[in-house]
């Protein structure tokens, strides 16, 4: 079954969590599933591609659900001046970077536990990246992220 395959209520986030979403968000699957079936395990939606400044406030957020963030994986095209580490409620949370180009962010809890978040490129409109968020969390998304970003309208265009 394909995404359009299904009801089109089914592709949009829960009734006013819709108009919620907004450049600063992160949306997270906190129901796990046995099968592992979906690819992201929720999505993000920085507001700007300055790492230092965005980071902290999610790494925090998932601190309250995940328990202690240890590492970090991001793409380096996406972000401008990517640290070794950082400190966030006064852990340090080493920072891996990789030139994949797959939209999304990895985040380890411990040393195997490991979520896989879309990100949002902080330009994209707000349909397209609330479109792509509610993507992001389904439980039963087999799409990778950045082809999810590219069906969404949310992909980065590239500079002329």
């Amino acid at each position: 079954m394909t995404d359009s395959d299904l009801p089109p209520t089914s592709r949009h986030l829960p009734s006013g969590v819709h108009e919620a979403v907004r450049p600063g968000c992160a949306l997270l699957r906190l129901e796990t599933t046995e099968s592992r079936e979906g690819v992201l395990d929720g999505a993000w939606w920085p507001r700007s591609r300055d790492i230092g400044a965005e980071l902290p406030a999610l790494l925090s957020a998932l601190t309250g659900h995940l328990g202690p963030v240890t590492r970090v994986g991001l793409d380096t095209a996406a972000w401008e001046e990517l640290p070794t580490r950082i400190v966030v409620d006064e852990r340090v949370v080493r920072i891996d970077s990789f030139a994949v180009g797959d939209g999304t962010v990895l985040i380890t809890r411990g040393d195997q536990d490991i979520f896989s978040l879309l990100v949002v490129p902080p330009d994209a409109a707000p349909e397209a990246a609330r479109a792509a968020m509610a993507r992001g969390v389904r439980a039963d998304n087999v799409t990778q992220a950045e082809q999810i970003l590219i069906d969404t309208g949310s992909a980065q265009v590239p500079p002329d």
